[in-house]
């Protein structure tokens, strides 16, 4: 007599698709390159020499004009295809008149960059005033009651004119990171007023006022010399006020979204992707992102390689289409050996 074995339930075995690196690769859910990825550089218009190292971020540095041409020539070499362009001014004033001339470091930096490069690289440009200020603000500061606050309205003039000689030197795309309200609906008046209607806004639409800006404030020597920016940058406890600011910028005029900081800040990424899916949606890695990384990978206790992947990879997962690093040049050099 045949006795009939009991079926079994086959065990489920995730394990075969993570067994070896290339069949890990070929189901990945999440896909990074260098073609998502920005590097930031700073174009200091003070500087002698090339390159000057940023003392508050190991690996950074800042550029001259002339010197800016081999750092975007190297990123080119390595397969990343977008910059966003800081200048760093040799004077400043209340009204940061070097952010708007028309030899400022930044409009230098872009016509010599597109004179080099042209449309190889696509050049974001940083739209705002607290680096070109003697006092460190995002715009013009008046005296109201017993203190001192930003005037919004006066400021978007100055961001305006900001925007257009970027446009003018050969910017593809500018970046309005003031948080001031308004902005993108002003600027893209601006730039079609001056014929400049293919030039995007990549908004910086919910920009924290955030602890991690310390490093790069050093880098852009755009420290504020009284108060802070709590006025006007986003309050780090509210997440549905970032879907309110991204679809204000929407209907001003914004082609790409950004959230500011990454890390920290994934679950606004995922809502507002959630919310806009079909917007490309940026994510500035920032600097002080970018400093507990490098000094953990100092100490020797952990790989700076994986950390980087492993945290360039969660901002994608999160729905990110667009990551501004300090480490593109490294991941996208880290991503070449991995292919191989």
């Amino acid at each position: 007599m045949i006795v009939a074995k009991p079926y079994r339930y086959p065990v489920s075995r995730p394990r075969r698709l993570r067994r070896t690196s290339s069949i890990r690769n070929l189901v990945s859910q999440t896909r990074l390159s260098s073609e998502s990825l920005v590097q930031p550089i700073f174009v200091d218009e003070g500087l002698t020499s090339p390159k000057a190292p940023i003392e508050s971020m190991p690996d950074q540095y800042r550029y001259s004009v002339e010197g800016v041409l081999g750092f975007v020539g190297e990123l080119l070499d390595a397969g990343v295809r977008a910059v966003l362009v800081f200048g760093v001014p040799s004077e400043k004033d209340p009204m940061g008149k070097r952010a708007y001339s028309s030899d400022g470091p930044t409009q230098r930096a872009v016509r010599s960059i597109k004179r080099e490069y042209g449309d190889s690289v696509a050049i974001a440009t940083d739209v705002c005033l607290c680096s070109y200020t003697d006092h460190g603000h995002c715009g013009i500061v008046v005296k109201r009651g017993s203190g001192y606050v930003v005037d919004n309205d006066e400021t978007l003039k100055l961001l305006a004119r900001i925007a257009v000689s970027h446009a003018e030197a050969g910017a593809d795309i500018v970046a309005p990171s003031a948080m001031m309200d308004g902005q993108v609906g002003v600027i893209r008046n601006a730039l079609d007023s001056e014929g400049y209607t293919d030039v995007a806004i990549m908004s910086y639409s919910a920009k924290y006022a955030s602890s991690l800006y310390g490093p790069f404030r050093v880098a852009a020597s755009s420290k504020p010399v009284f108060g802070d920016r709590k006025g006007y940058q986003m309050d780090p406890r509210n997440l549905w006020e970032a879907v309110k600011e991204v679809e204000m910028d929407l209907a001003e005029g914004a082609d790409i979204v950004m959230i500011k900081p990454g890390l920290w800040y994934l679950d606004v990424v995922r809502i507002v992707k959630e919310s806009f899916p079909e917007v490309p949606l940026a994510v500035y890695n920032v600097s002080g992102e970018y400093l507990m990384i490098k000094a953990a990978a100092l100490s020797g206790y952990l790989s700076e390689d994986e950390a980087v992947l492993e945290s360039l990879n969660a901002m994608r997962r999160a729905g990110a289409d667009i990551i501004i690093t300090y480490y593109a040049l490294k991941a996208s050099k880290i991503l070449s050996r991995v292919a191989r």
